[in-house]
């Protein structure tokens, strides 16, 4: 699975716990809790989008260098 939707899924069960919950600290734990969870995933798109940018630009690169040896 994706780890970004696997992060949202984890934070919509905490907000689900939360609803559930009737104890106020509790429900604030489980809503910070949701909370990290979809900062997390945030962080993971940034990291998987830079990721699919880098990778073509580091074949090229490979690529350019293995062709030196044919000049």
């Amino acid at each position: 699975m994706y780890p970004p939707e696997e992060f949202l899924k984890h934070a919509a069960e905490c907000k689900q716990m939360a609803k559930l919950t009737r104890d106020p600290a509790s429900r604030a734990t489980w809503s910070q809790m949701a909370e990290r969870w979809v900062q997390c995933a945030d962080v993971a798109k940034v990291q998987s989008s830079a990721a699919r940018l880098s990778t073509p630009a580091r074949r090229n690169r490979r690529a350019a260098s293995s062709l030196g040896h044919l000049e």
